[in-house]
């Protein structure tokens, strides 16, 4: 059956409004990953205070919660397939609240770092499930959009911590100042998070469970109510036999179905979601993430120039997902996967240009001189072709492209990897910088992007329009 094919998920009967508001539930997920992301950038001298501690807000603490993340990731999507999209959800919302509100009241540097970790996993399985759970409830001809929805959110939520930290810092004149009831005004950066971490867990309690889950669980009258729900009568009688046809009915599923049986061998639809996953990271986006303002400082701009680069940035980026978000479910995923890497590479490379022609200064700052605003305009280009493509795509991507069967394992194995590499690409970036400069590092993640064309071209097949049930591993 071909995806495009008029079919009765599509026609009138689509419970539209519904299907929205369970979509922007999910992603409440999403803003809190953002979030719980951002929170740190402002707290660390507050941190180093409290704890006497240097170590604290330094790398290895961003990196102990993205290996966190990594954790998270891997399990969420075994514990999906046995508990439920929705229950896993739950539990996320759960971890992002006492993650906040210990990180407020941690009294010492490792008692943090347990809290940030525990975030972590919360952050991780999110990002996995939310996308999952959007594309198992949508209708195909517009799945690519609302899951797309979920970049947005993870912007969404970081520029929302960076405002709640700018105001909490300015109404007590430093984060290290007293604030509300006697507390540290960094304290309640991390609280801040409890309000939309409790909203996500409330409101989850309206929405229903995955019906392409409830069926591999045998509940298929609670999968045809919701399917009823969602896209009419006529519609779910169809869905009920299409996803009952797409499942493996000998077992339930497991981690050995990412095996092609008889050969042993790793199902090809694995290595592409391990690649995409990869991929989304080795082109260095979380470098201008997590060191946005050190890279602008090293190549001469001050702090306040650098933190309103960062800025801009972060508008462009908000910008480009919304592109993506009215474009995706027309032209497609792989389009924007393809051009986003080459608009990335020829970005990266100028950049690498620039850097190559800088000179130095007595300290060992880059001095840009003419190819500043070069490196500059290029920067936010790079920024802007990710955020129309790996950004959201990759994780549209991961959400729809495997079967049934394997969906939640798939998510286990890409999530592990995605996180994995983020840490890596994180904790290198300094020694990269120490090491080969930035020209060298930027240059690695140019021939990385360039890399992710080919992959794009040879690899990826397009999922746009059609339903789960057709993915083939």
């Amino acid at each position: 059956m071909s995806g495009q094919a008029a079919r009765p998920a599509d026609n009138a009967a689509n419970n539209t409004a519904f299907i929205l508001f369970i979509s922007v539930v999910a992603t409440i997920g999403g803003f809190l990953f953002g979030f719980d992301s951002g929170v740190i950038n402002g707290t660390v001298d507050g941190l180093q205070q409290a704890f006497n501690s240097e170590s604290v807000g330094t790398g290895f603490n961003v990196s102990s919660m993205l290996l966190g993340c990594a954790v998270g990731a891997f399990f969420a999507g075994r514990l999906a397939d046995r508990y439920g999209r929705r229950a896993l959800l739950m539990t996320a919302a759960v971890l992002f609240i006492v993650s906040a509100w210990g990180s407020g009241v941690a009294g010492t540097s490792g008692e943090f770092v347990i809290y940030r970790i525990l975030g972590g996993l919360a952050v991780g399985a999110a990002s996995v499930m939310a996308p999952a759970y959007i594309a198992e409830v949508s209708p195909a001809r517009f799945r690519g959009m609302l899951t797309s929805i979920q970049q947005i959110a993870i912007i969404s939520g970081l520029f929302a911590a960076f405002v709640s930290n700018y105001l909490l810092a300015d109404a007590a004149a430093g984060s290290t100042s007293e604030f509300w009831m006697g507390y540290e005004a960094w304290r309640w950066m991390f609280w801040m998070e409890l309000i939309p971490a409790l909203l996500f867990f409330l409101m989850l309690f309206f929405i229903p469970e995955s019906p392409r889950f409830l069926m591999v669980k045998k509940r298929t009258d609670k999968a045809q109510a919701v399917l009823t729900r969602l896209y009419g009568k006529a519609a779910a009688d169809q869905k009920i036999a299409e996803i009952r046809d797409s499942l493996a009915d000998d077992h339930k599923p497991r981690l050995s179905d990412l095996m092609q049986k008889g050969t042993g061998k790793v199902r090809p639809i694995v290595w592409v979601g391990i690649g995409l996953a990869a991929f989304q990271q080795l082109v260095g986006i979380n470098v201008v993430f997590y060191y946005g303002a050190v890279l602008w400082q090293a190549v001469g701009f001050s702090e306040s120039d650098a933190l309103l680069i960062n800025v801009i940035s972060g508008a462009i980026s908000i910008a480009a997902c919304v592109i993506t978000l009215m474009v995706i479910d027309k032209i497609g995923r792989k389009p924007l996967l393809k051009w986003g890497s080459i608009g990335m590479t020829v970005t990266l490379g100028i950049m690498v240009y620039a850097f190559l022609n800088a000179d130095q200064d007595p300290t060992g700052r880059l001095i840009l001189g003419d190819y500043g605003t070069i490196a500059l305009v290029a920067a936010n280009a790079y920024v802007f072709f990710f955020n129309m493509s790996w950004g959201p795509v990759m994780w549209v991507m991961l959400g729809e492209m495997f079967p049934n069967q394997i969906r939640g394992s798939g998510l286990a194995v890409s999530g592990l990897v995605q996180w994995g590499t983020n840490f890596a690409i994180t904790w290198t970036f300094p020694m990269l910088l120490a090491g080969v400069g930035l020209a060298g590092a930027y240059g690695l993640y140019a021939i990385c992007a360039l890399l992710s064309v080919f992959f794009v071209i040879k690899l990826v097949n397009e999922t746009n329009g059609k339903e789960l049930e057709e993915m083939q591993g």
